[in-house]
């Protein structure tokens, strides 16, 4: 079979990332067409892929006749329109989160793929890739753990750009954070709660950082995930699941220790998640492209999970507005 042709649209900090790597790192796939807002953009990015072309209009772009696939690295308000033109089109799309804003709209898109009886879908959760949660999820599916009684979850970033409000720890942060835990434990969250802690006083102003957020699954097994988005330090993210038979922890950035004369003791903390979660992004798009290059289409994350993890994003919101518990809201799974 021929190399997959791609259209990516959307092509700020993700979206060149994901040209720049299936140039350079995915085989069997190519960079067919290239669209972004910007036009500017949009040509100087397929300027650096031989045979990437720039269409103007998404829709133009994802209905292309050399267009097999589609990679959707745009801003989260357009999603919906563009994911229904590709479902319309039959043309599988890797969709980078969320899958869109709404919940009510992440539930119309999965209702309108189920009619077609094909899945072409996935949500670019990428922690799923990522080598160490694949190695915790084979722990605790094999049972060397015993059965998972807690989680508990660390997100810190060094930063965030302006404009970043509270409400976007809880949707833009916080929302991988749930897909672990749904991921992880292979059931759904049935309540959120988060707690608002003294604000980070180096924060912007308004934005409560940090967020703790307090999941129940519906088998009643109990999460706890810290995110902190404006440490001024590094990226870390942690996992750590304890069982009735022991314990297991990933994310420590253990690979070098050192010590040294100055009496210093430590290892080095990823930058940022490009550093932290770089092959997962490489192993994920590998996979998608197997997929849709063997008829199976998706191999990952579904618009289910990218709905579910909504609809739990929605309570968490509310409770972040209210300080109350509250209990997610799912659809019957079509």
């Amino acid at each position: 079979m021929s190399d997959l042709r791609i259209a990516v649209l959307g092509v700020g900090a993700m979206g060149a990332d994901h040209v720049a790597r299936i140039a350079g790192r995915i085989s069997n796939a190519r960079v067919a067409v290239v669209n972004d807002y910007l036009s500017e953009k949009a040509e100087q990015v397929a300027a650096s892929v031989p045979g990437a072309r720039v269409v103007g209009d998404p829709f133009d772009a994802i209905a292309a006749d050399d267009v097999d696939a589609v990679l959707l690295a745009t801003p989260g308000p357009v999603h919906e329109k563009q994911l229904l033109a590709c479902l319309e089109n039959r043309k599988p799309v890797l969709c980078e989160k969320p899958l869109t804003t709404e919940v009510a709209t992440s539930l119309e898109v999965v209702r309108r793929e189920a009619e077609l009886g094909t899945p072409l879908i996935q949500v670019g959760f990428m922690r799923r890739f990522d080598p160490e949660y694949q190695q915790l999820k084979a722990l605790l599916d094999g049972g060397d753990l015993g059965q998972p009684l807690l989680m508990h979850l660390v997100h810190r970033n060094p930063n965030v750009y302006p404009g970043f409000d509270s409400a976007m720890v809880v949707k833009d942060s916080l929302v991988h954070e749930v897909d672990v835990t749904r991921f992880l434990l292979g059931e759904e969250i049935a309540s959120v709660q988060i707690l608002r802690p003294t604000p980070n006083p180096s924060a912007p102003a308004g934005l409560q950082d940090p967020q703790i957020a307090l999941f129940e699954t519906v088998s009643g097994r109990h999460v706890d995930a810290e995110v902190f988005v404006t440490t001024g330090v590094a990226y870390e993210v942690r996992t750590e699941v304890v069982g009735e038979k022991g314990s297991a922890t990933i994310g420590l950035d253990v690979s070098v220790i050192t010590k040294t004369s100055t009496g210093r003791w430590g290892g080095k903390i990823s930058p940022g998640f490009r550093e932290r979660f770089g092959l997962a992004y490489d192993i994920e798009l590998q996979r998608w492209v197997d997929a849709v290059r063997s008829g199976r289409n998706i191999d990952g994350p579904t618009a289910w999970d990218g709905y579910a993890a909504a609809a739990v994003c929605a309570a968490g919101v509310e409770s972040l507005e209210t300080g109350q518990r509250v209990a997610v809201q799912l659809a019957q799974r079509p």
